[in-house]
């Protein structure tokens, strides 16, 4: 029997076993339960400490401060730490693996790159109001790495060794597409039973309960690039070929051509022609971000987009091509994920009857992808701190979800050990 296959039943037995009654705060883990709101404190003590330490992923040097003060906090909780090289030659990747002695294998994700500039801090500063805590970064995903940090340690508090192997991951370019990341974090996916990714849940004050997600767009940058002719923009232009008016054209030609594509969604984000005023552009390009939620859309979109193309030119002599390079595939939980989904929504009910929301997709990109390519590991994406406002201006996590994830996480690894 295959390994993935057996991990899949040995979820569903799992789930149905939580499943003969629902559960109650009676079947809390109490121990666990006060350690989580003995820990809040030292939590948010890491938050400010994770926070103002900027670490946009244009900011190398901040990021490798962070991850020397992640380093630390790994080895201090017992971690074998690794520097795993970029494939794109940026920030290492920072892992750290403990050693168990159980049957299961576990990969914690979060990452430690925002999207914000550096000096950020000036104008979104780290503070407290009532519930919230604001900063750039604070949910996504610096509160990600929070609770994995806190949620080792709490289980280290309840001599807890009941795994194979738990490998955390937290690498330095999430925010821009995983390229140095993603493929050490698939074959991390191929090699562990499951994998749990620490993006924030919405927050409460935006959609009342607390949640987990089920599904993730995949990712991918489409280019348009025109090829026209040079020529002096005074004394000949007719000589030339607008490489520019010819980019503008297709660009407005092609904005809604997603709408025909079924699991497509596209938009023009970047743009650059010609370098000097007087002369006539001969080459101009532009880049599109494009969301999946179907396996053949990027396929389907690159088709329609060289039709509209081909069909419809305003400079004549110009020729126009389209890419798509893919970056980051689908999340999608599946039958194993769902599994997951399920055991973390009956373990929320243990805290006074609570919900928790199963979110079924959004367009925002996620490492879930990456970790759950090869179908091996169970994946559960979205157990990191309630918040809102990521890459916006007034970033921020709620207080209250602080002993609820906490909680969540170490009881879904003491479960799911078993």
């Amino acid at each position: 029997m295959k390994q993935s296959v057996k991990i899949t039943w040995i979820l569903i037995a799992i789930c149905l076993g939580l499943e003969t009654r629902p559960a109650t705060a009676s079947d809390a883990d109490a121990s666990l339960l006060n350690a989580a709101r003995g820990e809040q404190a030292a939590v948010i003590a890491t938050l400010e400490k994770l926070v103002t330490a900027e670490s946009g992923s244009n900011d190398h040097p901040g990021i490798e401060l962070l991850s020397k003060y992640l380093a630390d906090r790994l080895e201090r909780l017992g971690a074998r730490v690794e520097r795993v090289p970029s494939a794109t030659g940026g920030p290492d990747i920072l892992k750290g693996e403990f050693e168990g002695r159980g049957k299961v294998s576990f990969l914690l994700l979060a990452h430690m790159d925002t999207v914000y500039d550096k000096g950020i801090l000036k104008s979104e500063p780290y503070r407290r109001d009532g519930n919230f805590l604001f900063g750039p970064g604070i949910a996504d995903d610096k509160g990600g790495i929070a609770v994995i940090l806190h949620a080792l340690a709490l289980l280290q508090d309840q001599d807890w060794s009941n795994y194979k192997k738990i490998t955390v991951l937290f690498n330095p370019d999430e925010e821009v597409g995983s390229p140095g990341s993603g493929e050490t974090i698939a074959g991390l996916g191929e090699t562990h039973d499951i994998a749990l990714s620490f993006e924030p849940s919405p927050a409460k004050a935006v959609i009342k309960h607390e949640g987990v997600l089920l599904s993730a767009a995949g990712t991918a940058q489409v280019r348009i690039k025109v090829q026209g002719r040079a020529a002096h923009a005074g004394a000949a232009p007719e000589q030339g070929r607008n490489a520019l008016l010819e980019l503008a054209h297709q660009l407005l030609q092609t904005n809604d051509v997603a709408s025909e594509v079924e699991g497509a969604q596209l938009n023009w984000t970047t743009a650059s022609a010609g370098t000097v005023r007087n002369q006539i552009p001969a080459t101009a390009e532009a880049g599109a971000d494009l969301r999946v939620t179907a396996e053949d859309a990027s396929a389907r979109l690159l088709a329609a987009l060289e039709k509209r193309v081909s069909e419809n030119q305003l400079v004549p002599d110009t020729t126009t091509a389209v890419t798509i390079e893919p970056m980051r595939p689908m999340y999608v939980a599946g039958e194993k994920g769902q599994v997951l989904a399920e055991l973390a929504q009956r373990i929320y009910a243990e805290l006074d009857g609570r919900q928790l929301l199963l979110h079924p997709t959004t367009n925002g990109g996620t490492d879930a992808g990456f970790a759950g390519r090869s179908g091996h590991a169970a994946v559960l994406e979205g157990l990191g701190l309630a918040g809102w406002g990521y890459h916006a201006t007034n970033e921020y996590i709620e207080i209250d979800s602080i002993v609820p994830r906490l909680y969540l996480a170490s009881r879904m690894l003491i479960e799911l050990g078993k």
